[in-house]
């Protein structure tokens, strides 16, 4: 090096010459890590979830920019900046659900606290630590399980020479595993399986199994959680009388023409013998003598098919009516456990011409219920039905709108001039069918229906000691829908309107 030249620093030393002078000019460097859980954390829907986060080596947070955030830094799920947390920077669906849990933070030790954890919270989230020009993060999942209703299992009818058996279940999250299962622990092949997902993410699920198997005798829907391996079943019993039998009438016709064909063939032979062997008088003589026999004979035979199949038809009735409310079939026969309703239904369009002119009997009649519903066609002779259980039948087959069910006061106050009424009803309008429950104007439930046979008569029941309105088409003699387990506030109407001209019509969700 030449004298009096100035001295250059090997290149080494330039990174700590750097370090010092941004040292001296901003103050100070930190160097640090964050760390997290590496696992995922696991809860519950509903209840509250923590995440952890820690500064590595240990230092005081408090002046540091602390965010949560999960796709994307902005909106973020919470951010910590000045000694506060900063909320308008927040994703909305997480307003007043989070706060961030600081006891540790001069040691580096934080923690994010959602409350009431939602299905989409799930996920992946990050944790952020800035200080200075110094940004370190780390990621963690957490997993949300929810574990659904009780399966709620019954039967929809017979179908194809067996029983078909449906079961259904909410609030389930993530998707669930649905399995049927025999008391044997094997696995049977669902008919058709549905799973949709509620506006809060939770997944609704509804499977149907066919069963032809007369001896299976139990049948198990089983829900599964995938992650948490919780279960949730439910049995049925498929007792051998319910499955759908050959008409006994037509048994009895194939067996009455088989017998008397074999009759008519011996008949026949024994009168060709007899022509070979004996004169025309006695061959006549010996004919009759012959047809009474085998017709008497004849005869015995099928009243003694007759009989049996009386008896097992009794069998399967006696049966039915020991267990009758889990078998959502033959309506004739529920008919046996009901009391008529004293019901009276005007199939004319009501109108106001005629609504003005009744006479003064007619409108004492109609003037029995203090609830009567306008354009209602159907009347009740009593005030409202007593505790019991009632039926009564509908002939729509001249009508292509229709509404009926039942309906009872939502509010006991005198005071109302139009008091409020609570609707349960089946409704037709155009091509579509649905189950609506609704209260005034304002639709509480509402559910789809599809219907194989279009219906001509419908059968109500009211079960009024088990809580249960259900509907029945009389034309192919099937299950339409159930309103299980309601509650009534007062004494319920019968209800019927046709074209949709009331209350239904302008119901809102």
């Amino acid at each position: 090096m030449m004298k009096g030249s100035p001295s250059v620093p090997p290149a080494g030393c330039l990174l700590p010459l750097l370090l010092l002078l941004f040292t001296r000019v901003s103050g100070e460097v930190s160097w640090f890590s964050v760390k997290g859980p590496a696992e995922p954390i696991t809860v519950l829907l509903g209840t509250e979830a923590t995440l952890p986060c820690q500064l590595s080596p240990e230092q005081s947070a408090a002046r540091m920019h602390i965010r949560w955030y999960r796709a994307q830094p902005t909106p973020a799920v919470l951010v910590f900046h000045n000694g506060q947390e900063q909320g308008e920077v927040q994703m909305p669906e997480y307003r007043g659900r989070t706060q961030m849990v600081r006891q540790a933070i001069d040691t580096g030790s934080v923690a994010l606290q959602i409350q009431q954890v939602q299905a989409s919270d799930d996920g992946l989230y990050h944790c952020q630590f800035t200080d200075g020009f110094t940004s370190q993060e780390v990621s963690m999942e957490l997993r949300v399980i929810g574990l659904g209703s009780a399966p709620l299992v019954h039967m929809t009818g017979p179908e194809n020479d067996g029983i078909r058996v449906l079961c259904s279940s909410s609030g389930w999250f993530p998707k669930p595993k649905v399995q049927w299962r025999d008391t044997f622990g094997n696995t049977l092949l669902s008919s058709s399986e549905l799973q949709t997902q509620d506006r809060e993410g939770l997944f609704q699920v509804e499977v149907s199994l066919l069963v032809t198997d007369r001896a299976i005798g139990n049948v198990i829907c089983s829900i599964q959680n995938p992650i948490y391996d919780q279960e949730k079943s439910k049995a049925i019993l498929l007792p051998e009388p319910f499955f759908p039998k050959t008409c006994p009438w037509k048994v009895a016709l194939v067996c009455s023409v088989l017998i008397l064909l074999v009759l008519l063939g011996g008949i026949s032979l024994g009168i060709w013998k007899e022509h070979q062997v004996k004169r025309r008088e006695i061959k006549k003589w010996s004919k009759e003598h012959d047809e009474m026999l085998l017709l008497k004979k004849g005869t015995k035979s099928v009243l003694k098919i007759r009989d049996d199949l009386q008896a097992d038809l009794d069998r399967r009735k006696a049966l039915y009516k020991e267990d009758w409310k889990k078998a959502l079939l033959y309506p004739d026969w529920r008919k046996e456990l009901f009391q008529e309703a004293p019901v009276r239904i005007n199939y004319e369009m009501p109108d106001q011409d005629k609504t003005d002119s009744r006479t003064e009997e007619n409108r004492g009649e109609e003037t029995v219920s203090s609830s009567q519903v306008d354009n209602n066609l159907i009347t009740l002779s009593q005030e409202g039905f007593m505790l019991g259980r009632y039926y009564w039948e509908v002939d729509i087959k001249d009508t292509e709108e229709w509404t009926l069910g039942v309906y009872e006061l939502c509010t006991q106050d005198a005071s109302l001039t139009d008091p409020l009424r609570k609707f349960r009803v089946l409704e037709k309008n155009g091509d579509g069918y649905r189950a609506l429950e609704f209260c005034s104007q304002n639709i509480n439930s509402e559910e789809p229906l599809q219907l194989k046979t279009r219906p001509l008569k419908i059968a109500i029941f009211l079960d009024q000691e088990d809580n249960d309105l259900s509907f029945y088409n009389m034309t192919d003699e099937t299950h339409i829908f159930s309103f299980a387990q309601v509650t009534f506030l007062g004494s319920p109407y019968p209800y019927f309107i046709r074209n949709s001209t009331g209350l239904s019509a302008t119901a809102q969700p």
